[in-house]
This record gives structure tokens, C-alpha cells and sequence, in this order.
């Protein structure tokens, strides 16, 4: 009886320590992206939260960076950065479109990152 008891035990240690291996590795991504004002944060926020794994973003006109945080299983910093980029807002590691940039609103036509 005493036999049965431990191999249970075990089992259920053996579980929990699988269950807490498949745990997302959450990490803080902070890219440099070109924007002016308000409606370039949004389009900004948006293009962030559109890749899968994002689970934050904020985007910080002062600074011009947007601070993410994603999930290191499901993407990468090149992803959201090439999100962003497809938004039309220039990014440390991706420069948008020129063809995206122009159709920009007036009020969005930032100085291009070098």
C-alpha cells in the first residue's frame, strides 16, 4: 500500500514539473518607431497588438518608442517591428514603405528614421 502511495505521489510530482515547463516567456521589448501625435500612437498600438503573442504596448510620443511586451514562444521583436512598419511608421529595424508613409494622414508625416 505504501508502494502505491510514493508512485502516486511521484506521478503527480512528474505533472507539475511538465505543467511548469509550458509556461510563456514573457519579455519587455523596447523599439525606437517615428510617429508626431495621437492618431500615429493608435495606428502604432494597433500594428503592436496585431501580431500574435503581444501582450502590451504602449507607444510613448516624448521618446518616440513603444514599450511591448510579448510572448517570446509566439514572436519576435522583428515581427512586431515589421507590423509596425507595414503600418507605415519607421522603426530601428524596419523602415516602412514609402508607398505606406505617403498614405499617412498630413498631421502623420514624421521626420524618416536614417
Amino acid at each position: 500500500m505504501k508502494k502505491l502511495i510514493l508512485v502516486v505521489l511521484a506521478s503527480l510530482f512528474s505533472f507539475t514539473m511538465l505543467a511548469q515547463e509550458k509556461k510563456s516567456k514573457n519579455k519587455e521589448i523596447v523599439i525606437k518607431v517615428a510617429g508626431n501625435c495621437g492618431m500615429c500612437e493608435k495606428r502604432i498600438e494597433k500594428a503592436a497588438y496585431s501580431v500574435k503573442g503581444v501582450k502590451s504596448a504602449e507607444w510613448h510620443v516624448d521618446c518616440l518608442d513603444v514599450h511591448v511586451i510579448i510572448d517570446e514562444n509566439k514572436c519576435s521583436v522583428e515581427d512586431v517591428s515589421k507590423a509596425i512598419a507595414n503600418a507605415g511608421h519607421d522603426t530601428t529595424l524596419v523602415k516602412a514603405d514609402d508607398k505606406k508613409y505617403e498614405e499617412l494622414h498630413d498631421c502623420c508625416n514624421y521626420k524618416r528614421l536614417e
